[in-house]
């Protein structure tokens, strides 16, 4: 399927030439033809363009059109995603600064400076002078192995989801780049050892990696595995934001011998991702487990991802920290509007919180209790540009974690056959016909690329403000209009909890009134108030 066009005209050619040689009056289709068979000849011997290398000749018709102007670039970009209007900037805008185009823009904002919820930053007039582009923030200050990571690292992908050549991309440019590769929980495979690039590794539910036969967590080879000097952090998996509160299945068939050998499990038979993991059941055994995989890993930074839910469950987390003493080194906080893959429309629409109102509730809970200076926080969920890494941070992050953006890089055109197994750029498929077109040092280079020149507008956003790290933001800085006539900064919407606030008192916000006194330490079940009520509902 994939040559079908490209024979098609290298026989077509070749009976013109027979024709011409035989008849003599085969010149005009002859000539006719020979470019095609040239030009899809180019096609498959190139390496900057995926599509032309998996459909040549065809890919023309998209590119050309393409060229035409703004307006038919628009069309083939909205005809790529069902997706809302601004996911269309986003990918012109990753697609431009991972191959280093200019990306400024004449004739002003895209965006409606007088609709609501319209934000900006506010600028100084004593703008900083320029500095280095590469802000970094240490995690696990009180281990024995802290790392210093970018503010802007590539989120969990697995191998199994995208492909060997996007996953040897993604790491050889983070290499490049000097930030962090996120494993995913697909664990860590021969492709994302390859070019060396620092790791996080992610455990989850089904501890591929680090399991028994049974499906148990494994301390044994978490032990060998984490011992890897290229693994630099730890990071447990409780939900993500695409399909939180939801396992997964593997079918057997999908099951190669290559991917059971990276998970650690069998050939041909469905590798289960449970929804919840077995090895601790409490919020007090979570905090367990992540000092227990701290030790083994040697004294490196290990922490949690989750995306919110049921504010009583995290509550209690916060609730474990406080009375135990242990805390994790970082909290990654997953919005829902995150995810790269395939997951159930109803959980992409209507399950989990939204990535900055999540936020502010991690980020005011460890402060209320203390412990904010003593936990860094990381957020993912569709960040794409500068702006939306000062957002963040503004907000209480200390850095953040992209997937889509860096997909973007890799050639991604949101065809949506994430699930399917034929994307026709080669990387969210284990189709090796289709993924062996994806060029590894070409993409790598605009992995590398769109991680440098978001940093660097997220720099000169920076110096606009008259600072000099993206760590002194506040919800200050940015502004967002509420309605037609008024304008209020984020300080003023959200709110914020004073530094040991929870330790005296109850703050007067609504979520804290309604959940805090009733949260466990010792259990993820319902308070026993809210457990009352759903069975007085049922009755």
């Amino acid at each position: 399927m994939r040559y079908a066009l490209y024979i098609a005209v290298v026989i077509a050619t070749l009976f013109a030439l027979g024709w011409f040689v035989v008849m003599h009056e085969g010149a005009i289709v002859f000539a006719v033809l020979l470019p095609f068979a040239v030009l899809g000849t180019v096609d498959i011997l190139q390496t900057r363009s995926t599509l032309r290398r998996n459909y040549p000749l065809l890919a023309h018709f998209r590119y050309g059109l393409e060229a035409i102007g703004p307006e038919m670039r628009q069309y083939f970009i909205e005809a790529d995603t069902a997706e809302v209007p601004f996911s269309r900037q986003e990918r012109a805008l990753a697609y431009q600064r991972s191959k280093s185009v200019l990306d400024t823009r004449p004739f002003g904002t895209l965006q409606d400076i007088y609709g609501t919820n319209y934000e900006w930053i506010n600028h100084s007039l004593a703008p900083s002078e320029y500095m280095t582009h590469d802000f970094r923030v240490t995690i696990g200050e009180h281990c024995a192995k802290p790392y210093s990571a970018s503010v802007f690292n590539i989120s969990a992908m697995s191998f199994g989801s995208l492909s060997a050549n996007a996953i040897r991309a993604l790491n050889k440019g983070a290499k490049a780049g000097n930030f962090y590769h996120d494993t995913g929980e697909g664990s860590i495979s021969p492709y994302h050892r390859e070019y060396g690039g620092d790791l996080v590794w992610e455990v989850a539910s089904g501890y591929f990696g680090c399991r028994n036969d049974d499906g148990s967590f494994s301390e044994e080879k978490f032990a060998v595995a984490a011992a890897d000097p290229q693994v630099k952090m730890i990071e447990v998996k409780l939900s993500q934001g695409a399909k939180p509160g939801h396992g997964g299945v593997l079918p057997g068939a999908k099951v190669t011998p290559e991917i059971a050998a990276t998970r650690g499990v069998p050939v041909g038979v469905d590798c289960v991702s449970p929804a919840r993991h077995s090895t601790f059941d409490t919020p007090k055994g979570l905090l367990e487990f992540v000092d227990k995989l701290r030790t083994l890993s040697g004294g490196k930074p290990s922490g949690f991802k989750l995306a919110i839910g049921h504010p009583w469950e995290w509550f209690g987390i916060a609730k474990a920290m406080h009375e135990t003493g242990l805390l994790p080194d970082f909290i990654v906080v997953d919005g829902a509007e995150g995810g790269t893959g395939a997951a159930p429309a109803e959980f992409i629409d209507h399950v989990g919180v939204p990535m900055h109102e999540a936020l502010m509730l991690v980020h005011n809970t460890l402060v209320g209790l203390g412990l904010r200076d003593r936990i860094r926080i990381g957020a993912a969920g569709r960040v794409i540009s500068g702006f939306d890494i000062a957002k963040t941070m503004a907000m209480g992050a200390d850095w953040c974690n992209a997937a889509r953006g860096y997909m973007f890089a890799l050639g991604c055109i949101q065809a949506q056959s994430c699930h399917t197994d034929r994307c026709p750029s080669g990387v969210a498929t284990q189709d090796p016909k289709r993924w062996k077109s994806l060029d590894v040092p070409d993409k790598s280079t605009r992995v590398f690329h769109f991680h440098e020149n978001t940093l660097k507008a997220l720099r000169d956003l920076i110096c606009a403000c008259g600072l000099r790290h993206p760590g002194e933001l506040g919800p200050e800085h940015i502004l967002r209009r509420v309605s037609p006539t008024e304008v209020r900064s984020l300080a003023a919407i959200y709110n914020f909890i004073a530094p040991g606030a929870l330790l005296d008192s109850v703050p007067p916000h609504a979520v804290f009134q309604q959940y805090w006194a009733d949260a466990r330490s010792d259990s993820f079940s319902p308070p026993p108030r809210i457990a009352a009520l759903r069975v007085s509902k049922s009755l």
